[in-house]
């Protein structure tokens, strides 16, 4: 490794989640910090909002707390789809509660630093700046890579 990659790599590490809830959008793997996770609810249909722009689904009744519900597949460009393992995933940002369709969660994952790589560097070919770095994970089935997502920087315009 070069010095500015070891550079680059130790400030991923100090910045990405060190445990992560993994979810599932498509065929891709995305690591969600637990520490932002409220609850993981079964999908239920949410109320519409007129007007709303696509990803936003509408808004539930959580407890007494009106939350909006954010479809996760149509804000990252992937078509719509809601299969019989789709979960609502309740953050708390900032004192903001949302929730976030996923396909599906799996597990808790503890990271490592030495896990965490920088994510690629695209030029102008996609905004990925929600992505905080990769987590490089070892499975019996082999290798899979997890995006580690930033919320803050994923729900910025909601």
């Amino acid at each position: 490794m070069t010095a500015l990659s070891v550079i680059e790599h130790q400030a991923v590490a100090s910045v990405a989640p060190q445990e992560v809830l993994s979810s599932r959008l498509g065929a891709e793997d995305y690591g969600i910090d637990i520490l932002a996770i409220q609850e993981i609810r079964r999908y239920e249909s949410p109320t519409r909002i007129a007007n709303a722009s696509g990803h936003l689904l509408g808004v539930m009744d959580l407890r007494g707390v009106i939350v909006p519900i954010v479809d996760l597949r149509r804000l990252l460009g992937l078509p719509a789809e809601n299969g019989s393992n789709t979960v609502t995933v309740v953050v708390t940002l900032a004192g903001r509660t949302v929730g976030l369709v996923v396909d599906s969660v799996s597990d808790v994952v503890a990271l490592s630093a030495e896990q965490i790589r920088p994510r690629p560097h695209l030029g102008g070919q996609g905004n990925i700046d929600f992505i905080v770095g990769l987590a490089q994970l070892n499975t019996i089935d082999g290798q899979r890579l997890l995006q580690l997502v930033d919320l803050d920087a994923l729900l910025r315009d909601l």
